[in-house]
This record gives C-alpha cells, sequence and structure tokens, in this order.
C-alpha cells in the first residue's frame, strides 16, 4: 500500500500548527509542540534503537518556516531554534494518524520523568534560585 501524499500543507503561525491535507482524503492539523518533540531527527530519534530523547519545555513552540525537500518531504524551522528534522510524507502520515495516541504517550512519558511542557527553564521545569536568600 503507497503511503498518500499530500496535495496541501499551511502553515498557521497564530495557532502554531501545521494542517496537512492528503490525496487519501485525510486531513491533520498538528501542533507545533507535537512536529518538534516528535521531530525525526537525530537530535530527538537518536543514532539508534533506544536513544530517543525525551523533549520538554516545547509548549511555546511554534514554526517559523516550511521549506520543500525535493518531492517527498519538508524542512521545519522552528522559534527554538530546531531545524534539523525532514518530516517526509511517510512521517508526517504517521504523526496524523497516531497523533492521539503519541500525544499521550508523550504527557505520560513527560510525567513519568517529572518533566514539563513549560518552557520556564532549559529543563523543562522551574529550577530554584541558588544563593544567598533576599533580605
Amino acid at each position: 500500500m503507497t503511503t498518500p501524499r499530500p496535495t496541501d500543507i499551511t502553515l498557521h503561525k497564530q495557532s502554531r500548527t501545521l494542517e496537512v491535507v492528503f490525496d487519501s482524503g485525510e486531513r491533520f492539523v498538528l501542533p507545533a509542540e507535537y512536529l518538534r518533540v516528535h521531530s525525526p531527527s537525530a537530535e530527538v530519534q537518536g543514532h539508534g534503537p533506544g536513544q530517543k530523547v525525551l523533549v520538554a519545555g516545547k509548549h511555546e513552540v511554534g514554526i517559523t518556516e516550511l521549506e520543500p525537500v525535493g518531492n517527498y518531504a519538508v524542512s521545519l524551522r522552528f522559534t527554538d531554534g530546531h531545524a534539523t528534522g525532514i518530516y517526509s510524507w511517510t512521517t508526517l502520515h504517521d504523526l496524523g494518524v497516531n497523533q492521539e495516541q503519541n500525544w499521550r504517550s508523550y504527557l505520560d512519558a513527560l510525567e513519568k520523568n517529572g518533566l514539563s511542557r513549560d518552557p520556564t527553564s532549559l529543563y523543562g521545569h522551574p529550577v530554584p534560585m541558588r544563593g544567598p536568600k533576599p533580605r
């Protein structure tokens, strides 16, 4: 079975979503945060099985740029500077079809690891202040 191909891809900067319509008739609205934490890049996926990185603190991330890669993918540039993942049509379709399950697994992993979607720190959670207490 052939993977559906996009017939329309629209970046909605204000709502921070990417809308993808496939020739199969399927339509997915994928939040930037979801796309960022599931980036197909080696930075997120690792270089081998079991090396996937749990990315936290991306609740407010957006997409600044969408660039075609040949006839098979797009490259996304995110507001946090991440720009190394190439989203093939297969990857985009899979992310759309499995969005609910992927998102639930992501939220569960954050909770299990004591992390947050909140971008208040590099670590995905508030960092306690160090040093002398104010008088």
